[in-house]
């Protein structure tokens, strides 16, 4: 049975009193063919970075390792290898029966502890980005941090039966150290706590997911699994209703893509819409306010029709293309001749996404015009267009066509129990993280339709990480598998769908407001002069409602379900415009890129700095909204960013502690990290874009 001790550490040399204590308890499970050790191990480092003859290196100074609630604490990697040893030859580890370590952000560990063992099994998200990694002694390494979503300080906060807290502070990572540094009580503390949290958290999972097999790799798993099951299963606890698991895999097998039809689809997949309007960017503008959709693509997948076919490619002609634009979910090839922006105030296409684009005027990444360029569209994003764009022609290609319909009343049911659980959440003070969570969580509802097919794999062998792109070959066997899969409950198509739809519904607002539009993000909207706007936000939230009550008629749900309450008695209703707070100053530089100030608070939103530390430094400068600029360098300890350096070759030298002491070191592998600065930079295109927009609406 699982035990939480008081900071009782052992060393490698107690191994066998802490053997006989955990004994009875190494019980296993089976998946597939192997067996599992079903207990709660945890594995952590501390490292120091420093430079050595201006080299980098990163260097472990201290390990621990947690096994059911017990925690081994030791200085060198041969220690730990000794362990490791010991736990294999004492309960029989292997490649057939494992024990499941787990270590929170096992991308970084994984780098110091790579070349210590033979792995028969590395799988990656990313280079140098392990899921799991499974040596050939039988131990697999997995990350707690991909599983809970949270920092570790917050894991240990949600821990509900098995409390335990993370300590902070304890330990100086400013200061030099090496195996040979003392460690205080404190810092020992810190060091047990950082695996008896993750120890805690496995422990709780084995009890509610049933057992360690059952633990998905990742936290979207656990979205993923309960979508299927209510779609395949009519959520029966993993029990088949055969009827209903029949019905709904034989509509989703029809829902086949063919090889030329997927990358098609990929070069129809955009993402969230980020941008600002030229004519107010770099200018501090007061009285803002901002207005965000609630839950965007959730409501999408509600409200909208989707390709509920397969994909059809036909000829069209002048007459019968709007036709079809009309009747069908497109997807289409299309080139524009002399295309020019007819809004001053907005572009909508994205010039990454033309495969051929000549002379080219871009704004920000965004196509003001040019004389010609391809791309790939669908018939949502093409009615958008229209509004943004004229030109002189148009060539149509490989136009393929949907029937369309609601998404299944099954996956539909599935995304408002996630919405519902959000919406509890939202204003809940101390919740804050768990709300942001639990939105991610719905959200993962679009991102699991786009997840790739066939994605390109990361491999690690003879200590090299490569990357393998698939071949078309690759390609036509996976999507053999995709479409034939059993398990198979969504239809990638729906997820290109999903983002034009909520483009569309963003680019509503952008054309109401025009002048008085500012930026915009993906869900949230920028603006001035609200007041003289209201008739449209309230005239789109009405449509808003009539449309979810159309297809709750059709799903045969109650309009009350996708109206859940906060924790304040507010009603939430799905995908509507909601006031998000008014700014006293709103200022931006372009994508992911502005700030505001609310009162006496200045908060900056740059993507890869820390909002609050950033924000903190831009209020001690003598005139914050003149300073955020081009040109502003942020100082390392305000962005809160660690620059991190992989070293894969082996460091030797010697490295003096903040003691004094000194001692011989070898890093086979490592990591250096040191805090970086943030130059905020503009393009020089940007920039004479920016000044002739302004000199041509002064």
């Amino acid at each position: 049975m699982f035990a939480q001790t008081d900071c009782h550490i052992y060393n490698v040399s107690e191994f066998d009193t802490v053997a006989n204590l955990i004994r009875a308890d190494m019980r296993t499970v089976k998946k597939r063919k192997v067996w599992y050790y079903n207990i709660p191990c945890a594995f952590d480092i501390e490292t120091t970075s420093f430079y050595d003859n201006g080299e980098k290196v990163g260097l472990m100074y201290v390990w621990q390792f947690g096994i059911n609630g017990h925690v081994f604490i030791g200085r060198l990697w041969d220690e730990f290898i000794e362990l490791l040893a010991k736990l294999r030859d004492e309960f029989d580890i292997s490649v057939d029966t494992r024990l499941v370590i787990y270590i929170h952000n096992l991308a970084f560990e994984f780098q110091f502890i790579r070349k210590l063992f033979d792995w028969f099994k590395v799988f990656s998200i990313d280079s140098r980005k392990p899921i799991y990694s499974a040596n050939c002694y039988g131990f697999e390494f997995r990350c707690s941090y991909l599983l809970s979503g949270y920092s570790l300080a917050k894991v240990g906060d949600n821990l509900t039966k098995y409390k335990c807290d993370k300590m902070i502070g304890d330990l100086d990572y400013s200061l030099k150290r090496h195996y040979k540094t003392p460690l205080t009580k404190e810092e020992l503390k810190y060091c047990f706590n950082d695996v008896m949290v993750v120890m805690c958290y496995i422990q709780e999972r084995i009890e509610i997911d049933g057992d360690i097999t059952k633990i998905p790799l990742t936290k979207t798993g656990y979205v993923r699994n309960y979508c299927r099951n209510m779609c395949l299963h009519a959520n029966k606890s993993h029990k088949k209703d055969g009827k209903k698991f029949k019905t709904y895999h034989e509509m989703i097998k029809s829902l086949s893509i063919e090889v030329d039809e997927y990358k098609q689809l990929k070069r129809a997949f955009m993402g969230g819409f980020t941008h600002s309007n030229a004519i107010n960017t770099n200018i501090v503008l007061n009285d803002v306010r901002s207005f965000d959709f609630t839950s965007s693509y959730p409501y999408c997948m509600i409200s909208e029709m989707y390709p509920m076919s397969k994909g059809k490619v036909i000829e069209v002609d002048e007459n019968t293309f709007e036709k079809y634009l009309n009747q069908y979910c497109c997807v289409f090839d299309v080139q524009f001749t002399n295309l020019i922006a007819t809004l001053n105030y907005e572009n909508y296409i994205s010039y990454s996404k033309c495969f051929k684009c000549v002379n080219p005027v871009i704004n920000n990444g965004r196509l003001v015009c040019c004389d010609s360029m391809w791309t790939t569209i669908t018939n949502v994003d093409y009615d958008i267009i229209k509004r943004c764009y004229s030109w002189d022609g148009i060539k149509i290609a490989n136009f393929r066509i949907y029937q369309k319909g609601y998404l299944p009343t099954q996956f539909v049911k599935s995304i408002i129990k996630l919405y519902q659980d959000k919406t509890q959440l939202k204003g809940v003070e101390g919740k804050e993280v768990e709300y942001m969570q639990s939105k991610e969580m719905l959200n993962s509802c679009y991102g699991m339709c786009v997840t790739d097919i066939a994605r390109d794999e990361f491999i690690y062998e003879n200590d090299i990480w490569s990357t393998l792109k698939p071949t078309d070959e690759k390609l036509e066997s996976e999507l053999e598998k995709y479409n034939n899969s059993k398990k198979r409950f969504l239809f990638y198509v729906w997820g290109i769908f999903v983002t034009a739809y909520a483009r569309r519904n963003l680019f509503t607002g952008i054309f109401e407001f025009k002048n008085d539009y500012i930026y915009s993000d993906t869900d949230s909207i920028k603006v001035v002069n609200y007041n003289n706007h209201m008739e449209y936000i309230n005239k789109y939230n009405d449509m808003t409602q009539r449309k979810l009550q159309k297809a709750c008629e059709y799903h045969g749900l109650d309009m009350a379900e996708l109206q859940p309450k906060t924790i304040k008695g507010e009603t939430k209703l799905l995908g509507i415009w909601d006031n998000d707070g008014v700014y006293d100053a709103f200022k931006t530089l372009g994508a992911k890129r502005y700030m505001y100030k609310q009162g006496d608070e200045y908060h900056i939103t740059i993507a890869g700095t820390n909002k609050h530390l950033g924000g903190e430094y831009i209020k001690s400068l003598k005139d914050p909204f003149d300073a955020f600029n081009d040109g502003l360098i942020i100082p390392p300890q305000s962005t809160g960013k660690l620059t991190h350096t992989y070293i894969d070759e082996t460091k030797q030298g010697a490295i003096m502690d903040y003691k004094g002491n000194v001692v011989e070191y070898t890093a086979l592998s490592g990591i250096h990290m040191e805090p970086c600065e943030y130059n905020l930079s503009l393009s020089s295109g940007y920039i004479d874009y920016l000044k002739g927009v302004k000199e041509t609406w002064k």
